[in-house]
């Protein structure tokens, strides 16, 4: 039987060392979806995970997934597809088509391995992170083709210098790669520091992902928050980085 720590709405979280290794990272449940609740969990390392017919589920796994900036992957497709200039990429431009997109396609659970069409990304997780993006913590790469129609992109939340990556979809083939390619390219322009994707898929280690211990990804994490203000708002060069812009790759 498993043990969780409850989380009413005022109930700060447990030391993410208490986490579950089985269900992996696992760490508590209830509390509430508020962006200041969202923004301490991001914060220090621990992140929604849940489904409609599921308490709210917050998760800390070790290891974690991170792609360095420098060690992301550009296959030659992908390079190829770049130089073709066939898309535009842009920041920020619809948040909103972005996240709806993302929760219609086929998920793997939380360990990578069982695909369903059933989402993580529940109406409630929707709307909580539409009022992240208009705190200015929430961010949306896309990739629109000759029609001006999105096709492909991804969405994360910005804790600092790292981008917390949540979701990515695509609708023609490599544009969900073009997008990361083109975060990417955004946070090197920037200085910024890594990206954090959660748990460990063969898909993202194609792109470059590698695993960490926790205690490795909490320290750099808390190293790069500084940023952000005593008050948790983006302070004048966290918001140059994500203003709404065209990105040129």
């Amino acid at each position: 039987m498993i043990e969780l720590p409850y989380l009413s709405y005022s109930t700060p979280f447990p030391p993410v060392t208490q986490a579950l290794r089985e269900p992996n990272g696992l760490l508590a449940f209830g509390g509430d979806l508020s962006v200041k609740r969202l923004m301490l969990a991001y914060k220090h390392g621990i992140f929604p995970w849940f489904s409609d017919n599921e308490p709210l589920l917050w998760w800390s796994p070790d290891p974690r997934a991170i792609i360095e900036l420098d060690g992301f992957h550009r296959s030659r497709s992908l390079r190829k597809l770049v130089r073709q200039q066939r898309y535009k990429i842009t920041l920020n431009y619809c948040f909103d088509e972005v996240i709806l997109h993302c929760a219609k396609i086929p998920r793997r659970d939380i360990n990578g391995k069982h695909e369903s069409t059933d989402t993580w990304i529940t109406d409630t997780m929707i709307q909580a992170y539409r009022q992240l993006h208009e705190y200015g913590f929430a961010h949306s790469i896309e990739v629109w083709d000759a029609a001006d129609q999105l096709a492909g992109g991804l969405y994360g939340v910005g804790v600092g210098k790292v981008f917390c990556g949540e979701s990515m979809f695509h609708k023609h083939p490599n544009t969900s790669k073009l997008a990361m390619y083109a975060l990417v390219e955004h946070m090197s322009r920037h200085e910024l520091a890594f990206i954090d994707c959660q748990m460990p898929t063969d898909h993202l280690a194609s792109l470059g992902a590698v695993t960490v211990p926790r205690t490795e990804f909490i320290t750099r994490l808390t190293r790069h928050n500084q940023t952000l203000d005593n008050s948790g708002s983006p302070m004048l060069f966290y918001q140059s980085c994500w203003q709404k812009q065209v990105i040129t790759l």
